[in-house]
């Protein structure tokens, strides 16, 4: 996908699967790109339709949320594009976990009780349900991995202040609730997901994309009682697989490996199971759309000159 340089465009920015586009002080345009990557690495080839089908997960999602906060979505005017409100964004990411899982089961099976200011009962097993859903923040890093962090140093550190933390952790508590209804009427368990806010002003606004397979974790609701007592793995869907093709090629990130090569079979395989994940996540049929980089930039610049 091309570079663009749309009407009235003042920064861009190319993150490991997006594209920003600040437009003037006000506006930004996403664009969703092919890209794919793991272990904070870019992958060296692009999988279709993949930006499309976050693009449009995260714009379904944002919509199904409006009436919880506000959002800084405002079209969409390609499939794998969206516009928005510029904001001032929080330093901080809003992890919220659902169950014992990922890293929080790390932490607890070497013994740890706590994650980010957050109490993990005792005589828990992998992937159990927390008695209640718990926020366990990172830090944003510009480079390399982010950071855990609890609260009470968000406040101390000044990345938020005492009133606006009250404020993300109800936001994001109470999206997190309305991910697992609709998660459950998919017969998906939303397990744990991560939810970025800005401020324009004193108002805070939820940023970026939500309940996306790329920035959540969500398991089968079906069979998931008898294989916690069983002990078995939990069926998931997210991009888990992709991490697990690679771990098994003998790569993760780490200096001097090399990615395996990815060939088409396994490519037209990816793709494929990302349109298998927003078909079950948003419960309708995937329509991928071709469309050329001259299409996208007239659809976008015609709906910027709208707003």
């Amino acid at each position: 996908m091309a570079q663009f340089s749309f009407p009235n465009q003042t920064k861009f920015y190319s993150g490991k699967v997006r594209d920003v586009y600040s437009i003037g002080e006000q506006l930004l345009v996403m664009v969703a790109s092919n890209r794919i990557s793991a272990f904070d690495v870019i992958l060296p080839r692009q999988i279709p339709y993949k930006g499309q089908v976050l693009n449009q997960i995260a714009a379904y999602m944002l919509d199904a949320t409006r009436d919880i906060c506000p959002n800084w979505l405002l079209k969409v005017p390609a499939p794998q594009v969206s516009i928005g409100k510029r904001c001032v964004p929080f330093k901080i990411e809003m992890v919220v976990r659902g169950n014992l899982t990922g890293h929080a089961w790390r932490t607890y099976s070497a013994g740890g009780r706590e994650l980010c200011g957050a109490s993990m009962p005792e005589g828990m097993r992998e992937n159990d349900y927390f008695p209640t859903p718990v926020i366990t923040p990172s830090t944003k890093a510009e480079h390399g991995h982010d950071e855990d962090i609890s609260p009470a140093e968000i406040i101390k550190q000044g990345l938020a202040t005492e009133v606006d933390w009250q404020t993300l952790s109800d936001y994001a508590l109470r999206l997190f609730n309305r991910g697992k209804e609709i998660a459950a009427k998919q017969g998906l368990i939303l397990v744990d997901t991560k939810y970025e806010f800005g401020k324009i002003g004193d108002t805070i606004y939820l940023m970026d994309e939500i309940h996306t397979p790329d920035s959540s974790r969500y398991f089968y609701a079906d069979g998931f009682e008898e294989r916690q007592e069983k002990g078995e793995r939990q069926k998931q869907l997210s991009k888990e697989f992709v991490r697990e093709w690679l771990i098994a090629n003998d790569f993760m990130g780490k200096e001097g490996q090399t990615v395996p090569t990815m060939n088409d079979e396994w490519i037209d395989t990816i793709s494929k199971r990302y349109i298998e994940l927003y078909e079950k996540v948003i419960g309708k049929s995937f329509k991928p759309v071709d469309i050329s980089d001259e299409e996208i930039f007239e659809l976008t610049s015609k709906s910027l000159a709208s707003l």
